[in-house]
């Protein structure tokens, strides 16, 4: 089962649409992971009508709409993982710590917010990932967004994919 794992898409203050490289991911994905930060509800109804499945949150500059539309927290069972979403896990020190105490019961945790690609794990279990923002790298080098493979109860192939400069 292919991930494409995407957050902080910030359509359209920080872009006018999600970069085509990304777009033209989405039909190799079984499920699109979005971790909040959407801005427009067209975004949402893009991702929705193009991913076979959407696990998505709203994030802090989300108003009412998405709110009514999306979890704060969002959780499934993909080929024996457990994955969970959320947009906010507060600042970097301590994060596998308190990410692996609130969220015992995962083996995945997608987040987002910083705009800085993550990718670590918590108490040997708990893997955390940030993909980056596909269209406010902030101080990264690039814009980003993550790909990955699960497959019986494991989490594999994570990788980054930057996106060229300049949309």
């Amino acid at each position: 089962m292919r991930l494409l794992l995407v957050s902080d898409t910030h359509v359209p203050r920080r872009a006018k649409e999600l970069p085509p490289q990304l777009l033209d991911d989405l039909p190799r994905a079984d499920v699109v992971v979005h971790a909040g930060d959407w801005v427009d509800t067209a975004t949402l109804d893009l991702l929705e009508s193009r991913a076979g499945r959407l696990i998505a949150v709203y994030g802090n500059n989300d108003g009412p709409e998405l709110r009514a539309r999306l979890p704060e927290v969002a959780y499934a069972e993909l080929a024996g993982v457990r994955l969970g979403v959320v947009h906010e896990t507060g600042p970097a020190p301590g994060r596998e710590r308190r990410c692996a105490e609130r969220f015992p019961e995962l083996d995945v945790l997608v987040f987002g917010h910083s705009h800085i690609p993550w990718d670590s794990t918590a108490d040997d279990r708990l893997r955390l990932l940030n993909p980056g923002s596909p269209t406010d790298r902030r101080r990264q080098p690039y814009c980003t967004y993550m790909t990955a493979e699960l497959s019986a109860g494991r989490l594999t192939a994570v990788e980054l994919h930057r996106l060229p400069r300049g949309g």
